[in-house]
């Protein structure tokens, strides 16, 4: 009656479905020494559990030290504020360029006019001596 319980707890374990007392049961049956031929092969697994919970690890492990990334983070952000002050100082510069060409055009513009109309006045006055010429040609 044993032998069919062990093998109906085999079954179960496989399956994953063992409580912690049923596991007990079978590594007890399994590490006595006394296993049915066919269930042979179970025992190899449950003496090796068995033996790897007292193996410890005895080499010590040596780790390297993380090297800290926050410093290139750090230098990053300067180099980024120092390029984004240098981008607003030399746009504002090319801003006021700029400023400066469309002030001049506008001015330009504004003197072509002014010359214009002088250039009609002038002309103006110009036919004015004519006329007069002529009166006091006439009546002298």
């Amino acid at each position: 009656m044993e032998l069919a319980n062990i093998e109906k707890l085999v079954e179960k374990y496989l399956n994953a479905e063992t409580t912690l007392q049923e596991e007990t049961t079978l590594k007890n049956y399994f590490t006595e020494g006394s296993v049915a031929p066919h269930l042979q092969e179970y025992a190899y697994m449950f003496t090796y559990f068995t033996a790897q919970k007292t193996e410890t690890y005895t080499k010590t492990i040596e780790l390297e030290p993380k090297k800290s990334k926050r410093r290139n983070y750090k230098w990053l952000s300067v180099a980024a504020s120092v390029v984004l002050l240098f981008s607003v100082y030399i746009g504002k510069q090319e801003y006021e360029k700029y400023q400066a060409l469309k002030q001049f055009e506008q001015i330009s513009k504004g003197l072509r006019l002014l010359s214009q109309n002088l250039k009609k006045g002038e002309q103006a006055v110009a036919t004015l001596y004519t006329y007069e010429n002529t009166v006091n040609k006439i009546l002298k």
